[in-house]
């Protein structure tokens, strides 16, 4: 009889409650003294170390403490290009005849390296039915600003390759990675909304501004990644060029790119004409005399104490990332910015948001006021974190490989709400006219 087991059962009295309180709590400080899950590779002593981590990073355990569980425990499925036809031709152009190698340049170099270091990743799973990410490999801006691929072939292509997608269909798509690396994010895929409204997109833009009805951005489930910073700039070692001490630095401010008939940058162009000592902004050129070699160009970057960031066709900016490569403080002149990796870096400790609004010479007073000292411990801080900003392995305790890992593993969940989706009492997801979620016709309605 049920009743006899329960005269077996010790009552949970007052002690043993305490007891496991003090054993949660004890498991609890014992866990972090052990945790070195997330190091941030800085050369500091190991007592300062401990010390601007704790002030600045929140301690080696941010990651997480702040996402699900102390460690990575995804695996994701990386398709190959021979699998779906269709996939090629996202990656190399209708002729097969875009590089790997070309792609890896500028700033839609994302798309080439995370592709590249998730093959390599201890992350990575060959079995589809293990999942609980599948990574859709695509070079596609980079195929359509090289002539490979147009618009209209880029939009036939992904419905081609994800109708092919038995995975895909099964989730709604929300498990699925896609990488869209440049100002435009999704909507170079000119039916994102239709297709892949469910899945997660890696993009360095959250701009809820653009020219469009919606946005392509979610925060829920969307990520933004760190720009493609040039690998001469990145590496260990001797760097392309070097930062110069503060001292030697000619200019308080600059802003190198083009004005693309933007109001800020137009105004910085007008500003450093007035003030031409201070504020270095030449009306940078694709191509001619005004164009800037790659190395000339981190020469120019490091001669000031500010790096100017404002906002051009999108919100955000390559310049941003560059900065804390050669060590100027960044000043970011974009309302509509999202920043990676918010969850552990607190950005207000490391750069300088200003209104866009009020660019002018109020600006550079401002920039003046601040101690060549303030500047130093600013650049420090910015150091610690900027290993965060290079796309390396994910086995390295910081790399942006490290941290998209981290933000992924946020995203994956058990279930999925939304008002166009229903269950039933034996847990089947359905849609409103009561047809289950693995049968639904492609367009899916959006989330």
């Amino acid at each position: 009889m049920p009743a006899h087991h329960n005269h077996h059962q010790p009552p949970c009295t007052r002690t043993h409650q305490i007891g496991a309180l003090l054993l949660v709590a004890g498991t609890f400080f014992i866990t972090r003294l052990f945790d070195q899950s997330f190091v941030p590779c800085t050369n500091l002593s190991a007592d300062h170390h401990r010390a601007s981590q704790n002030q600045f990073l929140g301690g080696p355990h941010s990651w997480p403490e702040r996402g699900y569980g102390s460690q990575i425990s995804l695996k994701i499925y990386v398709y190959d290009p021979n699998e779906i036809d269709g996939l090629k031709e996202l990656m190399y152009g209708r002729d097969g005849k875009i590089t790997e190698d070309a792609c890896l340049k500028g700033q839609w170099g994302t798309q080439v390296k995370i592709h590249k270091l998730l093959l390599q990743s201890k992350y990575r799973t060959r079995k589809k039915e293990e999942a609980d990410l599948f990574f859709v490999p695509s070079y596609v801006k980079c195929a359509r600003m090289m002539g490979g691929l147009n618009d209209k072939e880029i939009n036939q292509t992904y419905v081609k390759v994800i109708s092919q997608m038995p995975y895909f269909r099964l989730s709604g798509g929300r498990n699925h990675i896609f990488v869209f690396p440049s100002g435009a994010g999704a909507h170079l895929f000119k039916s994102w909304a239709t297709y892949i409204n469910r899945s997660i997109i890696l993009t360095p833009e959250g701009d809820r501004t653009d020219k469009r009805d919606t946005s392509a951005f979610n925060t829920w489930k969307d990520l933004i990644i760190p720009g493609n910073v040039d690998d001469g700039m990145t590496k260990t070692g001797a760097t392309v060029v070097q930062p110069l001490p503060l001292s030697k630095r000619k200019y308080l401010a600059n802003y190198l790119g083009r004005a693309q008939g933007k109001a800020g940058r137009l105004l910085l162009i007008e500003l450093s004409k007035q003030l031409p000592d201070k504020l270095e902004c030449p009306d940078l050129k694709f191509s001619g005399s005004n164009k800037l070699g790659r190395k000339e160009y981190f020469e120019h970057l490091r001669n000031a104490k500010f790096c100017l960031a404002p906002r051009g066709e999108s919100s955000w900016t390559l310049r941003f990332y560059e900065s804390y490569f050669v060590e100027c403080v960044p000043v970011i002149l974009s309302d509509q910015t999202e920043l990676p990796f918010q969850n552990v870096i607190d950005y207000s400790q490391i750069s300088i948001k200003w209104p866009s609004s009020r660019i002018g010479p109020q600006l550079l007073q401002y920039l003046e006021s601040i101690s060549d000292e303030e500047i130093e411990g600013i650049i420090a801080r910015g150091r610690e974190v900027r290993c965060l900003f290079v796309y390396s392995s994910d086995s390295e305790p910081c790399s942006a490989m490290r941290g998209i890992m981290w933000e992924l593993q946020r995203k994956v969940r058990q279930f999925h709400q939304s008002a166009e989706t229903f269950w039933l009492h034996n847990g089947s997801i359905v849609n409103r006219n009561l047809v289950e979620f693995s049968k639904w016709e492609l367009p899916v309605p959006l989330p």
